[in-house]
């Protein structure tokens, strides 16, 4: 079993692309009271296709929404085809700090002000993320899997050695997030 992180297709899309190393997260509607917390180091990327419209992302990845939509899998299925590693993680209260990673995200500037107006007692979680390509596995949805919380356990190999960035991009991306964050 792996801890698996209920993701946004679209989102899972763009971390697979380079286009996104950075997840912002304040936690599910179940986990109001505790807030977001990442359970672990390591895991499965879990698609979800509840919530998502064009408003929410920059106008320039609203392709990945459209190939989302596409390429849903079958009902009562999912597609696993990437897992991560948090490589750094800090909890953000400044609007300010949250703006200035706008070039590690496909969401728009409203949604995000959106998400940080929601429970504003509570601090963003900023995590960021190396990803790696695995080979496409499909599973059954299982019950469990359903409701708005972040984390699932799931049965997935996801052994990989192959990153979506390499090391240099990485450590670039990387030491700029760091920088504006510290």
């Amino acid at each position: 079993m792996m801890k698996a992180l209920k993701e946004w297709a679209t989102v899972v899309m763009a971390l697979e692309n380079g286009d996104q190393t950075v997840l912002l997260r304040k936690g599910g509607i179940l986990e109001t009271a505790s807030g977001f917390r990442v359970e672990d180091k390591k895991f499965t990327l879990f698609p979800t296709y509840e919530h998502q419209d064009n408003t929410s992302l920059k106008s320039q990845f609203y392709r990945y929404l459209a190939d989302a939509r596409e390429q849903k899998p079958r009902e009562g299925f999912n597609r696993i085809t990437s897992y991560a590693e948090v490589l750094a993680e800090h909890d953000v209260s400044s609007m300010e700090k949250i703006e200035k990673l706008s070039d590690f995200h496909i969401w728009s500037d409203s949604y995000i002000v959106e998400r940080m107006n929601w429970m504003p007692q509570k601090p963003m979680t900023v995590i960021f993320l190396k990803v790696y390509k695995i080979p496409p596995v499909e599973i059954p949805v299982l019950p469990e899997y359903h409701g708005c919380k972040s984390w699932i356990d799931i049965n997935v190999n996801n052994e990989s050695e192959k990153s979506v960035l390499n090391e240099a991009e990485l450590e670039k991306k990387l030491s700029e997030f760091r920088r504006i964050l510290n």
